[in-house]
């Protein structure tokens, strides 16, 4: 079991392999076939199984079939995303090549836990027992991802008038709940306006909390920290901590809210 996130051609490739007992014949009827796949998948899909076939969603755009070699071989788009599928022999299983291509760098733990659980859900079933809880624990799994990605580093950027701090971080919680406890512990004076959060900060410079509408595990935080003065490793190491110290708060929190 293994997984990866990489850049190419500006956008980010993450790689999941696992391996699945059943043989790659099998396999190919669970992620090819529309009956097989409304056990495992996360939406209904129905792919033309030809080079060029309409590939349909019922949500996100609808897709093409890019490349077809069965029973070794499936890709397809859907909407701006690219996914390819490979089944290798290995033993009496097969060793299946997840390879999803996306824009979202920052949504790249929420895919992996998501296709994580999606997996286990088929390999459950091939094993004909299809419906059954997969028993992930998926925020612990998205966490986990983040910093095995480098999700959580921020960046340190120029700006024209001194420097920018900036942390891009998908959370497991929904925007009302992150944003209670935020705007909670907000230092007087602060500057509240639709999920945007303003305020000086103890080190030096301006901090904007702002979420946004993330992947289906919970509200999209962006952190900025703006100065002209000090130094802006200083700020980024702190902004991770006041990051870690919501995310502290926020297991307190059910995932439902």
């Amino acid at each position: 079991m293994s997984e990866s996130l990489v850049a190419k051609d500006g956008r980010s490739v993450l790689r999941m392999e696992r391996w699945l007992k059943h043989p790659p014949e099998k396999v190919w009827r669970a992620v090819t076939e529309p009956q097989r796949l409304a056990d495992w998948f996360p939406g209904k899909i129905v792919p033309e199984l030809r080079e060029g076939g309409k590939v349909e969603f019922d949500f996100g755009g609808d897709g093409l079939v890019t490349d077809l070699d069965p029973p070794r071989l499936i890709a397809y788009t859907w909407d701006t995303d690219h996914l390819r599928w490979e089944l290798h022999p290995d033993g009496a299983g097969t060793r299946l090549v997840l390879l999803h291509t996306f824009d979202d760098r920052a949504g790249a733990a929420s895919f992996g836990a998501g296709w994580h659980t999606c997996i286990v859900a088929l390999d459950l079933a091939l094993d004909g027992r299809a419906g059954e809880d997969p028993g992930v624990d998926d925020i612990a799994l998205h966490e986990r991802l983040v910093a095995q990605f480098g999700l959580d580093a921020g960046a340190v950027e120029g700006a024209a008038d001194g420097w920018r701090v900036r942390h891009e971080r998908q959370l497991t919680r929904p925007a009302d709940a992150v944003w209670e406890l935020l705007t909670a512990g907000a230092p007087a004076g602060a500057a509240r306006h639709e999920h945007v959060l303003e305020h000086d900060a103890d080190e030096g410079g301006r901090l904007r909390w702002e979420l946004r509408e993330g992947t289906g595990h919970g509200a999209r935080l962006l952190l900025t920290h703006t100065g002209d003065g000090g130094d802006p490793q200083a700020a980024l190491a702190a902004d991770r901590a006041r990051i870690a110290d919501l995310l502290g708060q926020l297991e307190n929190v059910p995932s439902g809210r």
